[in-house]
């Protein structure tokens, strides 16, 4: 969509706090000994409190309010009865809706310990997101988002992820663009709009950057079972900087 009035830009801002509220509150109890169907269960109780519905069970009936993916799945993990322990690798990504309007945030974490390697991809993970974020400007290409994130990659010395992409989102969680790719690619012309609502997410690995669905036809890992990770913001696209809605 875009965010054409301060109605629109109001009601964005809402629900991307909330989410974002939801990521820091799952990100702190992501501690040994939770199961992942708990944590998911916190995330549920706070959108809940807050007044907002979980998008994935609201548009796809997804089998838990949020994603939680424990590596080598690395995007759409199902919660359940899996109990974290120090040192995993973890993703949890959050998108839900309040009022019409929805909002979609994520981040990688380990838990309970830092691993100087994974701390490293992180950085680079974040640093990508953080640049592209800054790269999408009204008028400019849609591809500059691509280019900047795979150059971030390269710099560092990992890929992207090629299937995975970030999307528009608004009055849906999916919307058009409905790819905005993690890579260059020279024949994408789209330009970006004043106030277009973009959802901007970054995949990077050491690894092949290629993906496998699991059995449940949910889970998502890479195919040769690297470590990603993956880190999320829906912003609006202005002409200077853009309002970043789950900072």
């Amino acid at each position: 969509m875009n965010a054409d009035t301060e109605n629109d830009i109001k009601h964005l801002k809402a629900i991307g706090k909330i989410c974002a509220q939801t990521l820091k509150k799952m990100m702190k109890h992501a501690q040994p000994g939770i199961t992942t169907a708990e944590l998911d269960n916190i995330g549920s109780e706070f959108l809940k409190a807050e007044g907002a519905k979980s998008a994935p069970q609201t548009m796809y009936k997804f089998p838990g309010a949020t994603c939680i993916s424990v590596t080598p799945v690395i995007a759409h993990g199902i919660p359940g009865g899996y109990v974290l322990k120090e040192g995993d690798l973890i993703n949890i990504d959050v998108s839900a809706e309040l009022d019409g309007y929805f909002a979609d945030t994520g981040a990688s974490m380990v838990v309970a310990r830092r691993i100087p390697e994974i701390e490293k991809l992180f950085t680079a993970a974040r640093s990508a997101l953080d640049k592209a974020v800054h790269a999408a400007k009204a008028g400019e290409l849609l591809n500059n988002i691509g280019r900047t994130i795979q150059d971030e990659a390269k710099r560092n010395g990992y890929n992207v992820i090629h299937e995975l992409t970030g999307h528009g989102i608004g009055k849906s969680l999916h919307e058009d663009p409905s790819a905005i790719y993690n890579f260059h690619k020279p024949d994408d012309r789209r330009i970006l709009t004043e106030g277009l609502v973009l959802a901007i997410e970054p995949f990077l690995t050491p690894g092949r950057g290629r993906i496998v669905e699991e059995k449940d036809r949910w889970s998502l890992r890479t195919v040769d079972r690297t470590i990603a990770a993956q880190f999320e913001h829906t912003v609006i696209v202005t002409k200077n900087k853009p309002i970043i809605l789950t900072a």
